[in-house]
């Protein structure tokens, strides 16, 4: 059974309707979720999965219990080293689910550093993702390293200057760039 990380953007709270097509096809193709236990994107996400009754669906979250779900559904635990709070706190979460996972159903802001950072996380264990830019209300596909610069065309400048600063985005697109070769392997 192929495993979807779907997640997305705290700022985002309802979910476009292309967004909840996506949804409803990794639904009935009786696809496996692990998703997030965040506020905003996770737990509309958590929403819509229970509207389209989805059986496969794993709650990850960093700590003694999920802060959202929705559905009560399975949970994993993960546990973090990490100051209880911090983003590399809930990053621990993140990384685990992109290790689960086959692929990436991803809601962006066109901001978030979280969201971004999944995005290049599957790209680095050679899986893909399909990126949802809300605002331009569009889908981008990342498969390879170069389909990144489409995604960070998308940002605005002072986006990217956080980016830069939050998790050295400069580097870790040269990064992968230059693996390119080894993600075909």
């Amino acid at each position: 059974m192929k495993t979807v990380f779907i997640a997305g953007s705290i700022k985002i709270k309802n979910i476009d309707p292309a967004f909840v097509d996506r949804i409803k096809n990794i639904v009935r193709k009786n696809m496996a979720v692990v998703v997030g236990d965040a506020n905003g994107a996770d737990t509309s996400i958590q929403r819509e999965l229970v509207a389209q009754s989805a059986d496969y669906v794993t709650v990850y979250c960093t700590g003694e219990k999920p802060r959202n779900n929705v559905g009560h559904w399975r949970v994993r635990q993960v546990s973090s080293s990490a100051e209880p709070g911090t983003r590399a706190y809930f990053t621990e979460k993140d990384l685990k689910m992109a290790e689960a996972a086959d692929f990436g159903l991803m809601l962006w802001d066109g901001a978030s550093t979280g969201t971004l950072s999944n995005v290049i996380e599957l790209l680095q264990q050679g899986k893909k993702s399909v990126v949802f830019v809300n605002r331009d209300k569009r889908f981008i596909e990342v498969k390879a390293p170069t389909d990144i610069h489409e995604l960070v065309s998308a940002m605005s400048v002072g986006a990217k200057r956080l980016a830069e600063q939050k998790i050295g985005l400069h580097g870790k697109i040269s990064k992968l760039v230059n693996e390119q070769p080894s993600l075909a392997l």
